[in-house]
């Protein structure tokens, strides 16, 4: 059974609060990068690289980080732009749910070549089933789910946009 857990107007709701505590956390800076971890964790990085350029002179550029969700060791991780690019930035590491940890915790490997100036994570989803030592440090909604529950967030279909509880 599917349950929808948001709507796409609570959905909107949550990427506009995010934004602005993104905007008030680096309103001194010049840029934001946000790293989108493929393929909806892009897709709400872009969301918020909208609206924070539409409530603030912040510059937020939009990077891509592609790894094997289930395997992360198994192939490189691949980043749209080069990672040398990324050095003496602040990034957000921005993915849809956060359920263990495990997806988040491998895309970090990259930043650890280069010297940053800030790192932080974003999720639109915090389901606290922990594996790994991640605490995002924005969160656009917490709920509490079995192992067994699947949460689904759609961002690219409008009539479908919202998130859901299976």
């Amino acid at each position: 059974m599917l349950t929808q857990i948001l709507t796409a107007k609570q959905v909107h709701q949550k990427i506009r609060r995010l934004a602005y505590q993104i905007y008030e956390n680096h309103f001194e800076e010049s840029e934001v990068v946000l790293v989108g971890i493929e393929n909806t964790g892009l897709q709400l990085a872009y969301l918020l690289q909208q609206e924070i350029q539409a409530i603030s002179p912040l510059k937020a550029r939009l990077c891509s980080l592609k790894l094997d969700k289930t395997s992360p060791l198994s192939q490189p991780i691949q980043i749209s732009e080069d990672v040398a690019n990324l050095a003496h930035k602040s990034l957000i590491l921005i993915d849809d749910v956060l359920n263990s940890g495990k997806t988040m915790f491998y895309a970090f490997k990259p930043f650890f070549e280069i010297p940053i100036k800030r790192l932080q994570t974003l999720v639109l989803v915090n389901r606290d089933n922990k594996l790994f030592p991640i605490n995002p440090d924005y969160v656009g909604y917490s709920l509490a789910t079995t192992l067994q529950n699947h949460v689904s967030v759609v961002l690219d279909e409008e009539s479908k946009l919202g998130v859901y509880l299976r």
